[in-house]
């Protein structure tokens, strides 16, 4: 049974970035992917995928040149569903070379099988062909991802019906697309498919768009994808899904409200990677939806097994999956390079247009009985706004009142989720207004949209 100072159990953002570090440490690592490709949902299901094809999908529509000149630069033709995907395949190619190449660089042992614990330090992995392999880690580290929620009532088993990692498999395009739930996946989605002139249709059982963003950020963003032509049904929950027909899937609404089409993507969360890990054997117990519970060091309850990523929970993205594992492998190894993972973390939201956050809301601000002044800047006020034809983008920054110091930054449009580090990093400063008027921003940009919000927070 061969050793290791670490054995990653996942081959996602979080397992890969952890094997490469305990590697660039100079430990010896094994890690183990179920999956033929490394990269979990970061790089072949999710976040690259659907970033890809959304940009595919403003290409191919020709949708900003729609907005800018007026003049559609669309393909005069339908587009099929290699158009559609052969850069999402190019792109995820290339971030699996890249890391491949990485781990080869750091000497990463690599297996491929399904793992599961034998004990707290013993780990199974179980090949296709139905070999076995035990391996023995002085340190473990659990990022083996999630997986799409697949709620009862409808019947995946048609090939009409796709969760989240199902519909990169399309192999031809709807005519008319249902998304189930307008979280996140959903809205990106929901928008990415509209812009190709798809009939698309979202429905949520709230009335308002992802109500953790802040309310003038949601409602413009709702409103800028229905002028995209994504149709919402808001306070609906789907009770059937009737796929028998070969001509339509047929979805009935708890008002008892039906609607027909072609397409169904159910976007409906998402459940830890870890029922078949055996975590009872690891002395581990896991909590809801399959989390394993961890401290602010990514350490469980077991010292020298460590979790990051999407089994951790919330906020659950790939960008804060890596730097959880970074943490988790430096104090696994006692070095201070990352001790700790920051509580100002940015959300991205690839919708059409895009919306980005860091911070607190008016609301959250408000709870809390902290006075606060807000400015906003709109991009078709600003010269490099009004070149690329942005109308509707805006960014509002949230001051505390007294010191100005910068609590929040809400940003809809272009780049928004670039944007977005300029206030990141000076919340990470604690600056605020002061260091945004001292700043000389190139001209024309949209990165004076800091420069004027500021100026109309102090105005006020």
């Amino acid at each position: 049974m061969q050793t290791f100072d670490l054995i990653v159990l996942g081959g996602g953002p979080a397992g890969t970035t952890a094997a490469a570090g305990a590697g660039y440490l100079g430990k010896s690592v094994a890690i183990i992917e179920k999956a033929k490709d490394l990269g979990g949902a970061g790089i072949n299901t999710g976040t690259i995928p659907s970033k890809t094809l959304r940009e595919t999908a403003l290409a191919l529509s020709g949708w900003r040149s729609r907005r800018l000149f007026g003049v559609d630069l669309s393909l005069h033709r339908l587009a099929t569903v290699s158009d559609f995907m052969s850069h999402e395949k190019n792109v995820t190619a290339g971030e699996r070379a890249r890391t491949e190449a990485r781990l080869k660089l750091r000497k990463v042992t690599r297996y491929t099988g399904s793992a599961s614990f034998v004990d707290p330090h013993t780990i199974r992995v179980l090949a296709a062909d139905g070999t076995e392999t035990l391996l023995y880690g002085e340190k473990i580290l659990i990022a083996t991802g999630s997986s799409p929620l697949r709620p009862p009532e409808f019947c995946f088993e048609d090939d009409r019906v796709h969760d989240s990692d199902e519909i990169l498999m399309l192999t031809a395009m709807p005519k008319k697309l249902v998304v189930i739930g307008g979280g996140v996946i959903g809205s990106e989605y929901a928008g990415t498919f509209a812009s190709l002139g798809i009939e698309t249709h979202l429905v949520d059982g709230r009335d308002t768009l992802m109500p953790f963003l802040d309310p003038e950020i949601s409602q413009a963003l709702a409103t800028a994808m229905a002028e995209n032509g994504v149709q919402f049904h808001w306070k609906e929950r789907v009770v059937s899904c009737d796929a028998t027909s070969p001509d339509e899937v047929v979805l009935t609404f708890s008002s008892g409200a039906k609607i027909s089409c072609d397409g169904v993507l159910v976007c409906a969360g998402r459940q830890s990677n870890t029922a078949n890990l055996n975590l009872a054997a690891a002395g581990i117990t896991p909590g809801n939806r399959g989390l394993v519970p961890v401290d602010h060091y990514y350490q469980s309850a077991v010292p020298h097994i460590y979790a990051a990523g999407d089994v951790v929970g919330p906020p659950a993205l790939a960008a804060t999956g890596i730097e959880q594992a970074r943490v988790a492998v430096a104090h696994a190894f006692g070095t201070n390079l990352k001790a700790d993972l920051t509580t100002i973390l940015p959300t991205g939201i690839y919708t059409i247009p895009e919306a980005s956050m860091i911070g607190e809301t008016e609301v959250s601000l408000r709870e809390k009985g902290i006075d606060f002044v807000v400015g906003r800047a709109r991009y078709a006020d600003l010269p490099r706004g009004e070149i690329i034809g942005d109308e509707t983008g805006f960014l509002k920054l949230i001051f505390r009142r007294g010191d100005m110091r910068l609590l929040g930054v809400h940003i809809i449009g272009e780049q928004a989720t670039e944007l977005v580090h300029i206030g990141l990093v000076a919340m990470l400063a604690e600056a605020g207004a002061d260091l945004f008027n001292r700043a000389c921003f190139n001209y024309p940009t949209l990165g004076d949209l800091y420069k004027y919000a500021t100026y109309d927070a102090l105005g006020k």
